[in-house]
């Protein structure tokens, strides 16, 4: 699929050589630190050396004070104190982050979690679930990573005498719940400095603003990072401002001290070097959603919570099943989607992809979302039939408001709910059909035909020699990458092919390109790039190229390189004369 290439439009000269000169570092370095914002040694010093200190006072969310004063009765007075939270990575870590703080404060008996089941009672605050809770005797409910939006699930469990908190980061509705305390740092009333929390980020919010007003050892609190962390590389929340600060820590903790739960996870994962945000979001988040997905979230709460050797492992191999099922289920459902778009008159033409199928598996089709929006590339929804209703998941291209999009059909839904780049909603089978139209019709209307082109975002042209050992290493001390602090992106022009460059993989699908640039200054570069060994012929015919890029250290034979992994490959038209049509991003 063909791709375009975006070049960030760089800060002024005088900028960059300002700032390379006020910490004294490589002008690339400096480039990239302007494009993120960061323009005074003060804001370099805080970036590269994160500190826990800088955490905002959780008192600034909107009705902190309340959920603290209410939590502070429930534990005085030895009520029942339900957690409840959505069946996905950040709903159940942040649970686990709830009950393993307030079971040494409360009475173990009157502390309980749950996790809603996906099949029978959906996405939210259920009734099933506050049933529960007064049947339970439960006076309290913590709703976490989910429930602002839950305004009649409220007013239920107001009437059978429940009180209610939310921990939330979802868009709120017009109108709020009636519960004792909303916090979700996306109400229009909150003053909160930084808006993009998780679920578990706005419940690590809560227990924080709780110990520091019992005056309580933060230690205790931060041991509970590792959890948070894993929450924040799932859930694709923007790894800036606090989040930052949270997943720069959460790692350490996960990767010196993890809790046994998620150690376990770990070595189940076959994960045996330093972990990555790319670790949690491929191979530990999806092990912890397949619990959810194919049996129950509160499998993953239980191994997430655990304090027993023999039973974690239980748990982790089950899930690691669990997760071996989801993953035969994603590949069969996604062959099954694709074939029926291809061999579509229509689908081909369409700004949308919007499929319905009762018999695929309500777990998954939000993984099969994501594959067909990154084959099909354009706003796509995967809906399965569930309790006589269509469920599914939606899945956005990069700039298009995919949330707007399914808010202006409103009419037609039964229940949404999400983010710009991921929703959640369900509908009347017969309103299936409408909502196609209704939704193409809107997307139609309101999308950019450039954003139906994947967009590679380049943070800066390079020469080959610019890449040294110094600059990799400079490079290392922007992470953890994620959401809006990416692995820095790089262009090279005019590169033409060297001696080594080869197919390789076990069916040959993969180019390991050796390459020099045009002003021969420094030896050759070599590169990977996965599924471009079909690029091979014509990376062997003499033409010169632009590739991009991000960079990544390599160790083979004891000898330790850094080697390009590429993003794309571009060939220039007439020799070295590449007729461009750059694009700047404003």
């Amino acid at each position: 699929m063909k791709k375009r290439w975006v070049i960030n439009t760089p800060p002024e000269t005088n900028k960059i050589q300002e700032l390379a000169h006020k910490i004294n570092c490589n002008p690339i370095i400096a480039n990239l630190l302007l494009q993120r914002g960061i323009n005074s040694p003060e804001v370099a010093q805080a970036f590269f050396y994160p500190s826990l200190n800088m955490l905002h006072d959780p008192f600034l969310m909107q009705d902190m004070d309340k959920a603290v004063d209410r939590l502070d009765k429930a534990i005085a007075r030895e009520e029942k104190v339900m957690i409840y939270g959505d069946y996905d990575v950040d709903g159940t870590t942040a649970v686990a982050l709830l009950y393993k703080y307030l079971k040494n404060k409360c009475n173990k008996n009157n502390l309980e979690y749950y996790i809603p089941d996906r099949y029978t009672e959906g996405y939210g605050v259920s009734v099933k679930g506050i049933d529960y809770a007064a049947e339970n005797g439960f006076s309290l409910i913590i709703v976490t990573d989910c429930g602002v939006k839950a305004v009649e699930k409220v007013r239920y469990a107001k009437e059978k005498g429940i009180d209610i908190i939310i921990c939330d980061h979802h868009t709120p509705g017009e109108i709020l719940p009636d519960a004792v305390a909303v916090l979700d740092p996306q109400r229009a009333d909150c003053q909160y400095p930084y808006k993009w929390l998780s679920g578990c980020g706005v419940s690590f919010k809560l227990v924080q603003a709780h110990s520091i007003k019992h005056n309580l050892p933060m230690s205790e609190l931060y041991r509970l990072l590792d959890l948070l962390c894993v929450s924040i590389a799932s859930d694709i929340v923007p790894i800036t401002g606090e989040n930052r600060i949270l997943a720069y820590f959460g790692l350490q903790q996960l990767n010196e001290k993890p809790s046994l739960g998620l150690k376990t996870i770990i070595e189940v994962s076959g994960i045996d070097k330093e972990i990555t945000i790319n670790d949690i979001v491929f191979r530990i988040g999806p092990r912890i959603n397949a619990a959810g997905r194919v049996e129950s979230g509160n499998k993953a709460v239980a191994l997430l919570t655990a304090d027993e050797k023999l039973s974690a492992n239980d748990i982790a191999s089950a899930i690691n099943i669990f997760n071996d099922k989801r993953k035969k289920l994603d590949h069969d459902i996604t062959e099954e989607a694709i074939a029926h778009i291809l061999h579509s008159e229509i689908e081909p033409s369409k700004k949308t992809t919007v499929l319905f199928n009762p018999r695929w598996h309500k777990g998954v089709i939000g993984i099969v979302a994501s594959r067909l929006t990154e084959s099909f590339y354009r706003p796509t929804i995967v809906l399965t039939e569930s309790n006589g209703m269509a469920t599914g998941s939606a899945r956005s291209v990069e700039g298009f408001d995919l949330y707007y999009a399914i808010s202006q059909c409103s009419e037609l839904l039964e229940n949404y709910g999400g983010h710009k780049y991921a929703a959640g909603l369900t509908l009347r089978l017969e309103n299936i059909e409408p909502f196609k139209e209704k939704f193409e019709q809107i997307v139609r209307e309101t999308i950019n035909e450039e954003m139906l082109t994947p967009q590679i975002n380049i943070d800066a042209q390079l020469k080959l020699s610019d890449i040294t050992p110094e600059l990799y290493d400079m490079l290392q001390k922007f992470a953890p990458f994620g959401p809006n602090n990416s692995i820095p992106v790089f262009m090279t022009e005019n590169v033409v092919n060297f001696i080594g460059t080869r197919r390789v993989g076990r069916n040959h699908e993969h180019l390991k390109l050796v390459v020099v640039d045009d002003t021969r200054v420094c030896k050759d570069r070599s590169g990977i790039g996965f599924n471009m060994g079909y690029l091979y012929d014509e990376v062997n015919s003499g033409k010169y190229f632009d590739i991009c890029y991000s960079l990544q250290e390599n160790e083979f034979m004891g000898k330790t390189d850094i080697q390009m992994i590429l993003k794309d490959i571009r060939f220039n038209t007439s020799g070295k004369e590449n007729e461009r049509n750059e694009e700047s991003k404003a």
